[in-house]
């Protein structure tokens, strides 16, 4: 859990409030009470000597930076068993992304100024030995201050190159739009990743959009809009040089930064202001609530305590533009208009009920069209390191996955049921849980509170009913039947949809009928897709389902076994098991391309793949000794391919018996599974997601297994 306001770390940091977290920690304000000035402290949960030397190194890496245009370092140290902090910097003012949320779009000078500010902190980091990468570049990691001084933070993570080697420090994941094809595997990060990543936000604060992320340019599915087809009036040759950093292959980007700290000071002829440090337009003074604290802007000194960056996808923006002789004249009618509006309803105040009334409407109602906030923007992994021990299989030798359009076969047809694709926010919180049990006698879903009050059953088919999976919302969840028993297939089993927000009846999934089953539902983060395992190929296979288009796609058209779907947080990659001698966890793209093995662990079977909310992380479980042996494992997608996988709880730490199907809550803090002490009676237990607290949530004498956390649809 987050440290609560008012404790002291180490008998000198007392914690004034939380600024953002993750799946490995937070970062929090702080006073320093030794010198009376305000901190930032960022904290790692957890321990194990991978995760906390990685940790030390980025404090190490921060502590050896000295440039203008980054924080710095004053303290680390670890609280025995509590955690890891980093005492840095505590930055006040604006970050970018609140800036472009705050004007709509940066003028082409403010854009220049804080791009050649951040290549500055670039070229000193890329020029220093061993070479710094940072890797995380966007918005929300570049603030301006009070001062309008413009800073690059958040080195959670930042790359230390020393010849081939790289060392990496804690991960992050990144928001899409920001991080080019190489960080998601494609090829190895170095100087030209952070002149991408520069140029995706540099794009952003001047059209305010986000650019069309790296991966779907690099697949074919998406090309990037030139930014004078969405602002005509933007400089030819500065348009030119941002869209050069954004080229998909790093050959055609700048090289380096102080290529591209050029290009910029060219394209706006601004050579001799970038001589010095530029200095931006300071952000407007936070608001007073009158108890003297900033309730405003606020600061920090990393991206982790600001959200992903709000900007919309897609070119329906509101921006500035320049006055015209014609607006002013229809500010002044509009003044007049407005003015006789006011005068009559002085005269008559009545006026407004009557009209409303007359229109159909009630007065003081809401707009079905009124503007709902957008929504957090899920970040996605990156980063690939290059496998130590066994030798991974190449996409040579796992065959071809083209995908098909599938049709539906002539003879006896499946009652279709329209399903309306759902909304996709991410809340926060504990929430419920959805759950199968047998204790009715036959399968069937069930739900309860994530303390284990409250339980009632969902589901009555009269063949039973198991693998529940929630769409992102929160408010329809997906299984199968029939389910007679917990298997690891279900020939003959169709996926049925429940809408918990009406008292309508489940209905099947709208797929092409096949009799050989479907089964492993997974709901993309979009609310448009559901990913499954079919036998409708004769072995196990990967498909999506679009219910916007009712196109059937089959996603792992090779010889393997391939089962038990996890969509990332981004919906742009699809975890799955793969059976190669034993179970491994594999990812791929949204469209069945990319194959890549995720875990490396010999001879163990790794099943059940979950990923963190913020993709930084995928759990899944493992099973050993055959079948005997079960526990919870993790691995950060920044780790793929390595045996660097942990147990939580961590080895030899806590006998609480077999573990298995984790499940994660909103806000990434908590874990729920099946465990059985016992070795007889499965239940539903709950920790948190380094291994402590742990909580038995079902304590009757059926099973209860297969725990699915509910999204609070926030």
């Amino acid at each position: 859990m987050p440290l609560a306001p008012g404790t002291l770390l180490n008998e000198r940091y007392r914690i004034v409030s939380i600024l953002g977290q993750g799946g490995m920690g937070a970062v929090y304000r702080a006073t320093d009470e030794n010198l009376g000035i305000p901190v930032a402290v960022k904290e790692n949960l957890f321990l194990t000597d991978e995760y906390a030397r990685q940790f030390q190194r980025e404090a190490s890496i921060l502590a050896s930076l000295r440039h203008p245009t980054l924080p710095r370092v004053g303290d680390y140290f670890q609280m025995g068993d509590q955690g890891q902090y980093l005492i840095m910097d505590f930055i006040d003012g604006e970050d970018l992304r609140q800036r472009i949320e705050r004007v709509g779009t940066l003028s082409e000078q403010e854009v220049v100024l804080i791009g050649v500010s951040i290549c500055d902190a670039l070229t000193y980091m890329h020029t220093r030995t061993p070479t710094v990468l940072h890797r995380d570049i966007k918005p929300g990691n570049i603030k301006i201050t009070p001062g309008g001084e413009v800073l690059l933070v958040d080195f959670g993570l930042a790359k230390v190159v020393q010849g081939e080697q790289a060392t990496t420090t804690g991960a992050r994941a990144m928001t899409p739009g920001y991080s080019p094809p190489e960080q998601y595997g494609t090829a190895r990060t170095d100087e030209r990743t952070d002149i991408y990543s520069l140029g995706a936000t540099l794009y952003a604060g001047l059209t305010g959009v986000i650019p069309e992320d790296s991966l779907a340019r690099a697949t074919g599915k998406a090309e990037l809009t030139p930014i004078r087809e969405l602002m005509p009036r933007v400089n030819r040759k500065l348009a030119s040089a941002i869209e050069k950093a954004l080229e998909v292959d790093p050959d055609d980007r700048y090289q380096t930064a102080a290529d591209f700290k050029l290009a910029l000071a060219e394209a706006a002829n601004l050579h001799e202001l970038t001589q010095k440090r530029p200095m931006v337009s300071p952000p407007p003074p936070p608001p007073d609530d009158g108890d003297g604290n900033d309730n405003g802007n606020g600061g920090d000194a990393g991206g982790d305590a600001a959200p992903a960056v709000g900007l919309p996808r897609r070119k329906s923006i509101s921006r500035k533009r320049r006055e015209s002789p014609i607006l002013r004249i229809l500010a002044i009618a509009l003044m007049v208009v407005l003015g006789s509006g006011l005068g009559l309803m002085i005269a008559y105040p009545d006026l407004p009920k009557a009209a409303l009334a007359n229109l159909g409407g009630t007065a003081g109602g809401n707009s079905p069209g009124a503007f709902e906030p957008t929504q957090t923007i899920p970040v996605i992994p990156t980063e690939t390191l290059h496998p130590t021990g066994e030798e991974n299989l190449t996409q040579a030798a796992i065959g071809s996955n083209d995908s098909f359009t599938a049709t539906p076969t002539t003879g006896t047809a499946t009652e279709t049921v329209a399903i309306t694709p759902s909304a996709t926010p991410l809340g926060g919180g504990m929430g419920q849980i959805a759950f199968v049990s047998d204790r009715t006698g036959i399968m069937q879903i069930w739900l309860m509170n994530s303390d284990g009050s409250n339980q009632v059953q969902l589901t009555s088919e009269n063949e039973g009913a198991c693998q529940p999976n929630w769409s992102a919302d929160g408010t329809k969840l997906a299984y199968i039947s029939p389910c007679r028993r917990k298997e690891g297939t279900y020939p003959g089993a169709k996926i049925f949809i429940l809408d918990l927000a009406s008292d309508s009846q489940p209905v099947p999934l709208p797929v092409p009928p096949s009799p050989a089953g479907d089964f492993d539902p997974a709901w993309a983060p979009d609310g448009k897709r559901i990913a499954f395992t079919s036998l409708r190929t004769g072995r196990p296979h990967i498909f999506v389902y679009n219910l916007e288009t009712s196109n059937l796609q089959e996603l792992s058209a090779t010889r393997y076994f391939d089962r038990q779907p996890s969509w990332s947080p981004s919906g742009m990659q699809i975890a799955f098991v793969r059976t190669v001698v034993f179970d491994q966890i594999w990812i791929m793209t949204d469209t069945g391309t990319l194959n890549e093995q995720f875990t490396v662990s010999g001879d163990i079977n790794n099943q059940m793949p979950t990923w963190s909310p913020d993709g930084q992380i995928i759990y899944y479980s493992q099973v050993s000794d055959n079948n005997v042996k079960t526990w919870l494992t993790a691995l950060r997608y920044e780790d793929r391919k390595t045996f660097k996988e942990f147990r939580i709880p961590a080895e030899n730490v806590g006998a609480y018996g077999p573990k298995y199907k984790p499940s994660i809550s909103s806000d990434g803090y908590y874990i729920t599974f099946e465990c059985w002490p016992d070795g007889n009676n499965h239940d539903i237990y709950r920790m948190a997601v380094n291994g402590s607290d742990l909580v038995r949530l079902t304590t009757d004498p059926g099973n209860d297994f297969s725990p699915a956390w509910r999204p609070s649809g926030n």
